[in-house]
């Protein structure tokens, strides 16, 4: 028996046991006299078994209420935050009525809303994020729907991930549907066909030695890094022309994953990489405190107001040798009572491209970096996702405060964009500038053939999900 187990059963067995044994013999020796020689009665003996059942239940209940307190401490001091919220759990305001459930209230304002005039094709060329790595373990098989694709990802035996068209070429069934891992490749679930995950060609049918020079699936190019597996898209079929830098410090285990944030949205992707350019909005929308909550009408109006949140941002922009990558820097920190500044976090932040992008930020407390991934699920359905990695200074507890403020401050960006529409030509002062800036330098990763939401919706009339 291990040093473990010997130390669970003396627990048990000091703690659990021996006091109900000594609670029964005490309740037997209370209903009998010391200089009684009278056999005790069935009487005594019900009351007897009556206080041992009592002192069995309160020390059950008590050793249950410390392994509950022991769990949650755990929980709280070394599982990694995980928040999420789906399309119809925020975002979505009812003035009229209480009665309409959730998701029926999201889908009229979904099909209600103005969308915009002249919108921007809805899935730009780049890499986007299908899934965390931790969400594929090695040999298993998911089906992502995503940039108007379906996809089959896994990971192979050596612990590569790879992803393929979802659907068989050979008679159309989901390969991620009952599909197995058979060392670095995918088999179907309907005939036994083999596809291997580099180039999707076919390499083995079970019942025949003649394999078709066509028989192929698509392979689409990805990579995993910095916690995530990714996919290049482009809507012409491109190579991929550029790649996501790898965060050292996450590689080389120097940061320690602290949780996530994941949010559903309603609204054309450009909307959101877009925020980071209006610096405006920046001081208005995010400076109540996160205590206010999230309801736009009362959040200005808060007692938490005593302290705010002050943001500000120097646009850098981009290099020539990586026009794919637009730098920011970005100072947070809070201000009590109008007077006095605390709680400092220096950032600087990289959009990579139309779907990723990295902040990494210092304080006097730590450092760390959020890796934050937008993936357009359907049009205007996006994924937003914010990763946390920090220091050792900085632990899971703490990081976890850090994303649950963080997560309040995107649900009230959420609350905008779910209601809002896409103004093509927006009327700004000059003070807005840069989001005219940023906007020329986004459209670089829409192209001509670029999938426009018209073009998905013919003959497609609904947009429930």
């Amino acid at each position: 028996m291990s040093i473990s187990a010997d130390l669970l059963v003396s627990t048990l067995r000091n703690h659990l046991f021996t006091p109900i044994e000594r609670a029964f013999e005490d309740a037997v020796t209370s209903q009998s006299p010391s200089n009684s020689t009278c056999p005790a009665t069935d009487a005594d003996v019900v009351v007897a078994y009556a206080k041992l059942a009592s002192a069995v239940l309160f020390r059950v209940l008590g050793f249950a209420l410390l392994v509950y307190a022991l769990i949650k401490l755990y929980e709280l001091f070394f599982v990694p935050f995980n928040r999420v919220r789906l399309l119809e759990e925020i975002g979505y305001h009812d003035d009229k009525t209480k009665a309409r459930r959730r998701k029926d209230l999201a889908n009229l304002v979904r099909k209600r809303r103005k969308v915009g005039e002249r919108l921007p094709p809805v899935y730009p060329n780049g890499w986007f994020q299908l899934m965390g790595s931790h969400q594929l373990a090695v040999g298993q098989v998911k089906e992502i729907c995503a940039l108007g694709q379906h996809f089959a990802v896994y990971r192979t035996t050596s612990g590569k991930a790879r992803v393929l068209d979802a659907y068989c070429p050979h008679m159309g069934s989901n390969l991620a549907v009952g599909g197995t891992v058979k060392g670095e490749c995918l088999q179907c679930p309907f005939h036994g066909w083999v596809y291997d995950g580099k180039d999707g060609k076919c390499v083995e049918i079970p019942y025949t030695d003649k394999i078709p020079k066509n028989a192929k699936t698509k392979a689409w190019p990805c990579c995993e890094m910095n916690g995530g597996i990714y996919l290049w898209y482009h809507c012409d079929g491109v190579d991929p022309t550029w790649e996501i830098p790898v965060i050292d410090d996450i590689a080389t285990s120097k940061f320690t994953y602290r949780g996530r944030v994941e949010h559903h949205i309603n609204t054309h992707i450009q909307d959101i990489p877009e925020n980071g350019s209006d610096l405006a909005h920046l001081s208005y929308l995010h400076i109540p405190n996160v205590l206010s909550g999230t309801d736009l009408s009362t959040i200005h109006n808060s007692i938490w107001n005593i302290i705010v949140h002050i943001f500000k941002v120097q646009a850098v922009g981009s290099e020539e040798k990586v026009p794919h990558v637009s730098t920011f820097l970005l100072q947070h920190y809070l201000l009590l009572l109008n007077r006095w500044k605390f709680l400092n976090l220096y950032f600087t932040v990289y959009q990579i491209g139309p779907g990723v992008v990295h902040l990494h930020f210092t304080s006097s407390f730590g450092e760390g970096v959020f890796v934050q991934t937008l993936t357009p699920l359907e049009p205007l359905h996006l994924c937003l996702v914010h990763r946390l990695y920090t220091n050792w200074t900085i632990p899971t507890w703490v990081g976890k405060i850090i994303l649950a403020l963080e997560a309040v401050q995107v649900d009230r960006d959420v609350m905008v964009w779910n209601n809002k529409t896409f103004m093509s030509r927006p009327m700004l002062v000059k003070e807005e500038q840069l989001i005219v800036t940023f906007r020329r330098w986004f459209a670089q990763f829409y192209s001509e053939n670029s999938p426009t939401l018209e073009s998905l919706q013919k003959g497609n009339d609904s947009l429930d999900w």
